[in-house]
């Protein structure tokens, strides 16, 4: 045996690392992850590696019941700490042990285990609930949507509080089974695989499984009665779609766009890498609701997307966001623009290969149709504050931002940028800022300018001299307009409220 040895000042260290700390050192996790424009979202103190999900849901009632596991990190010496959730918890378990809790603030549960955790403890939380989602409301609204048959647990900026508790923040990603027991005759759908299916006594189990990092408000749950529709893309990703029975006049529509999900997909990889997941779909609720959301590997549409035919653009939007949004997402909600601005110029490069316009005549269009004046223009895409998170601006002038760039850097560079930028960041976090960082690093070519012009000033940036002549002032509508390229309607279309 080798003995080495340590210098006074390196043996004073190694002797202060073994000293466990005191009751003084332990302190609550904040109720917050940080986030400016949500500075109750998240917590603070622990970092969640997996959630399991066990969950039974009745149809007719709207109550769930659930076991939630969750396996996680403490990232300080923590007395308490805080989860996201709404629902009445019976009791809460950490490392096997009772803890106390109690509900605080809006959305908050708070956690007191039985001893205080070390900073860099791995720890497993068990919290058994129960409630009707529906009957539950934060800042007013609810993110679980009732539907004929069952139930849907769909939104962004948050969405877990209604059906699990969480650490719910895009900053905290993981992993995630999902298993739910319903009704004969009833399914459950969720992200990822579906790793088996088993019926006993009138009530059927689904278990699913999203296997890649995964942040909170993109898990998603629907419960209904659905007409499933599987295949393969022709990159080999398994494909399950799901279309609840009910959707009236909207299901043909919704049936012929989603269908193209795999056919989207392997169009998408082209521009953004190989599709970063193991499953692949979409699924449309019968609900009220006007939005779709990027939920990770099976996107929710609402039936309001399908009301006047098909629209595959939605699609991509959607798909896009797997690469944009999920695969990297956001490092703070005020960075919404790589998620929006980059799923709208998706569609706009959708358009151009369906021949429905160009993304340069789509940015011109955009362009000519907001004057100066235009309350549009005060919006700004690079942090529009958080009434102003899901503003069309965001989309549209995000969108111009990007053709602005490409037309600066060069298509080569820009595509380039596209395709990089997910495999920089996989499975991770990112700003803005990042982003401006990395296309210098790719393009060679300083553009704080260019950014700042299109993404952080209050006003409408000037026409550059080479795109003068290309705006479509000419051939005007009845209404003076600008004519529109034939893709733009149902671009428009994909943008009620917040279009994911």
């Amino acid at each position: 045996m080798h003995r080495r040895l340590l210098a006074p000042g390196a043996l004073a260290a190694s002797l202060l690392l073994a000293i466990p700390a005191t009751a003084a050192d332990y302190s609550p996790g904040a109720p917050g992850i940080g986030d400016p424009y949500y500075p109750a979202y998240g917590n603070g103190g622990y970092d969640v590696s997996h959630y399991d999900l066990r969950l039974k849901y009745q149809p007719a009632t709207d109550e769930l019941e659930g076991t939630a596991t969750l396996l996680a990190r403490t990232t300080q010496d923590l007395s308490r700490f805080n989860l996201d959730f709404l629902l009445d918890v019976s009791e809460v378990r950490v490392n096997g042990a009772k803890a106390s809790f109690a509900a605080s603030g809006e959305h908050e549960l708070e956690i007191t285990p039985k001893t205080p955790l070390p900073k860099g403890t791995a720890i497993s939380v068990v919290v058994r609930y129960s409630g009707v989602p529906s009957s539950e409301q934060a800042y007013g609204f609810t993110s679980w949507h009732r539907t004929p048959d069952g139930g849907v647990g769909a939104n962004e900026p948050e969405a877990a509080w209604w059906w699990f508790p969480s650490n719910d923040h895009p900053l905290d990603k993981a992993t995630y089974d999902v298993s739910v027991l319903v009704p004969d005759g009833t399914q459950a759908i969720s992200n990822g695989t579906l790793q088996s299916m088993s019926s006993r006594g009138g009530w059927t189990r689904y278990n699913w499984r999203s296997n890649k990092p995964q942040a909170t408000y993109l898990a998603t749950l629907a419960v209904g009665k659905f007409d499933v529709t599987t295949g393969t893309t022709e990159s080999g990703i398994p494909v399950i779609n799901a279309y609840s029975k009910d959707l009236g006049d909207n299901y043909g529509a919704a049936r012929a766009s989603i269908e193209r999900t795999g056919e989207v997909a392997d169009w998408l990889s082209e521009h953004f890498g190989p599709y970063p997941y193991n499953a692949l779909g979409g699924y449309v609720p019968n609900t009220d609701t006007g939005y779709a959301l990027e939920t990770q590997t099976r996107p929710f549409y609402s039936p309001r997307q399908f009301a006047n035919g098909s629209n595959v653009s939605v699609v991509v939007h959607e798909l896009a966001h797997q690469w944009y949004g999920d695969k990297v997402s956001v490092a703070g909600w005020k960075d919404i623009w790589i998620n929006e601005g980059f799923a709208r110029y998706a569609q706009w490069l959708w358009s151009e290969h369906e021949g429905e316009g160009t993304a340069q005549e789509l940015a011109d269009y955009v362009y000519a149709s907001h004057p100066a004046d235009d309350p549009f223009w005060t919006v700004e895409p690079g942090d529009p504050g958080p009434k102003n998170q899901f503003h069309l601006a965001v989309y549209d002038r995000g969108a111009l931002a990007l053709q602005a760039l490409r037309n600066e850097i060069g298509d080569e560079a820009f595509f380039a940028l596209l395709k990089g930028w997910p495999q920089k960041y996989a499975y991770g976090n990112a700003s803005v800022g990042d982003f401006r960082k990395y296309a210098e690093s790719v393009s060679g070519k300083p553009l704080a300018s260019l950014f700042d012009t299109w993404l952080f000033q209050p006003s409408k940036p000037g026409a550059p001299a080479a795109r003068d002549a290309s705006l479509p002032v000419a051939g005007a509508d009845a209404k003076g307009s600008p004519s529109q390229p034939r893709s733009w309607k149902k671009i428009a279309a994909t943008n009620d409220v917040h279009s994911g």
